[in-house]
């Protein structure tokens, strides 16, 4: 094997993120059909984040900047889902994030090595690490009272059952940690 084991823990890592994004990605596709404007934003939000999590060295230059245009046409559409509910509030933030970070990538040579200068960004990554840290503890926790309390225990493993609202709590959730890895990688 060529290279250190810290590099190569970094690329697992990332290529273990491409994967939590594009799959999250994949089911919010699916449920574009019953959903709508929602879940469509959901899985832009999830291949782009699988997009951008891909670890291509100095390569991809070309990425920057389409991720940007991608994800400033997200939060426009994010803006005008917001005639709907404060819901999508969230979806605005997210893409005004991913905005941002490849913004960021674009200027400081590939996501993970952004060399911010000035006290504005720093300040602004801080806030969205404290925003999606608060978002992942909120959502695990709905997750896991979503579930009640499990039956009583008998002999051999409790039947799981997962309905859909908890499958898109945890794609939700599993979006969110990806963002909260992508901001700490900044």
């Amino acid at each position: 094997m060529h290279g250190s084991a810290s590099s190569l823990s970094a690329s697992l890592s990332s290529w273990l993120l491409v994967l939590l994004c594009a799959v999250s990605g994949a089911y919010c596709l699916r449920r574009v059909r019953g959903w709508g404007g929602a879940a469509a934003g959901e899985a832009v939000m999830g291949f782009g984040m699988a997009l951008m999590a891909v670890p291509l060295g100095d390569g991809g230059a070309w990425r920057w900047p389409v991720l940007g245009a991608v994800f400033c046409a997200a939060a426009v559409h994010a803006l005008w889902l917001l005639r709907g509910g404060a819901h999508h509030v969230h979806h605005l933030v997210g893409s005004l994030t991913m905005v941002y970070m490849a913004a960021a990538g674009g200027s400081g040579g590939g996501h993970g090595q952004a060399h911010v200068q000035g006290a504005g960004l720093p300040l602004l990554t801080g806030a969205l690490l404290l925003y999606y840290a608060g978002y992942v503890v909120l959502g695990g926790t709905r997750l896991i009272t979503a579930a009640g309390p499990g039956p009583a225990a008998g002999p051999g493993p409790a039947p799981v059952h997962v309905t859909s609202t908890e499958l898109v709590r945890a794609c939700r959730l599993a979006m969110g940690m990806g963002m909260l890895a992508m901001l700490l990688s900044m």
